[in-house]
């Protein structure tokens, strides 16, 4: 029986550490693409967001971060369903349903 329960419990955390990484969802942007992103910020002069958390890809953005949405003007398709953040020198885009970062443009 303890066996059983053991290779139980294994078996639910193998499950449930496949669906984080599933959700943890990446996408590309060249790098003229990030530069574009990067002169919007500054030319549109975006006011810059402190957060006191290490900002990494699959972070959760604290609720008090306002998410703007992404313009079309950045010209990256991939980016349209995400928000961002400008935080340092960083643009910080994040899925906004679970507040997850999804790429960080330095």
């Amino acid at each position: 029986m303890k066996k059983a329960l053991i290779a139980g419990v294994a078996a639910a955390a193998v499950l449930a550490g496949g669906q984080a990484i599933a959700q943890t969802t990446t996408i590309e942007i060249s790098p003229d693409q990030r530069t574009k992103i990067k002169e919007y910020v500054v030319k549109e002069r975006v006011k810059p967001v402190t957060v006191k958390e290490r900002i990494t890809v699959g972070a959760t953005i604290p609720q008090d971060v306002e998410l703007v949405a992404v313009p079309e003007t950045w010209g990256v398709p991939a980016t349209r369903n995400y928000r961002y953040f400008y935080s340092g020198d960083d643009v910080v885009l994040v899925e906004p349903s679970s507040r997850r970062v999804i790429q960080v443009i330095d």
